[in-house]
């Protein structure tokens, strides 16, 4: 997976990525363990992929290269919640 293409994606979707290529990378190296060579290259690529999306992940939490790209669906929900006021607040 290419490196913009890794930023590009929201943090709920970086986390999905890193599980499908955990998930890939294990069946893989069950394939090796059984005799079964011919992804050794797409192993190394998926092993990869993982550090390149937690690198990602780590510079968010971090705040080094920005934010993550909102999607479009959570801002609007985020701001409906803010709106609504508790019984709390009310007093």
């Amino acid at each position: 997976m290419e490196l913009e293409k890794i930023r590009n994606l929201s943090d709920s979707e970086l986390r999905v990525e890193e599980q499908k290529a955990g998930e890939q990378l294990f069946r893989l190296r069950f394939q090796a363990k059984l005799g079964q060579t011919e992804g050794v290259k797409k192993l190394r690529e998926l092993k990869k992929d993982i550090a390149r999306i937690k690198t990602i992940a780590r510079e968010r939490e971090l705040g080094l290269h920005g934010n993550a790209p909102k999607a479009e669906s959570e801002a609007p929900a985020k701001l409906a919640r803010k709106k609504k006021s508790t019984k709390k607040e009310a007093r």
